[in-house]
């Protein structure tokens, strides 16, 4: 009896598999304001600026990074072209959470005032980094990605619809310089 390829493999202890329903992403005031700074070179995310929202996001979407490849085709090669590294194109970050309501009745408009400033040309611009933080079962940190310099592209708001006792969920695309995997 043929033994199956995944039984050769040896046990990892204490293993698991990244859940990823438990996350939280934590936007902070960039520290980088002047056109033409370069990406990363911020020296503690969580020592920036001010925070924006409160990172109850309920889906994270866009931890994508894809390089472009550049084709060569070389005369006198005919068997195939030759392959370069180009730049890195990050997708946009989509964040969905629920719209809130303080304890005084008000709707918490900080994602849309970030997005009508940054339409109506308000100075100096303001951008945003980033950390998304997947949490382990016991609340541990097991997976972190940084982006820098993000600004809003699209916000959308809730799909209203009185046959229907949903949560209005409003969605922010964020726009940035750079995505990371940080590693502890």
């Amino acid at each position: 009896m043929a033994t199956p390829a995944c039984a050769s493999r040896a046990p990892v202890a204490d293993a698991y598999l990244v859940r990823s329903f438990r996350f939280q992403v934590k936007l902070h005031r960039s520290a980088q304001i002047e056109e033409g700074t370069p990406p990363g070179s911020s020296p503690d995310l969580a020592a920036s600026g001010d925070p924006l929202a409160d990172g109850a996001f309920q889906e994270c979407n866009g931890l994508e990074v894809e390089m472009d490849v550049q084709e060569l085709q070389e005369g006198g090669r005919n068997d195939g072209v030759i392959r370069r590294i180009g730049r890195a194109k990050y997708q946009n970050l989509v964040l969905k959470r629920g719209m809130f309501l303080s304890a005084a009745g008000n709707l918490d408009v900080d994602l849309w005032k970030w997005f009508q400033d940054v339409v109506a040309g308000t100075r100096p611009i303001r951008r945003y980094d980033g950390i998304v933080e997947v949490l382990g079962v016991a609340d541990e940190v097991v997976a972190t990605w940084t982006f820098d310099r993000g600004l809003p592209a699209k916000i959308v708001g809730p799909q209203l619809n009185a046959k229907t006792g949903e949560i209005a969920i409003e969605e922010l695309h964020i726009a940035h310089e750079g995505l990371r995997l940080v590693t502890a």
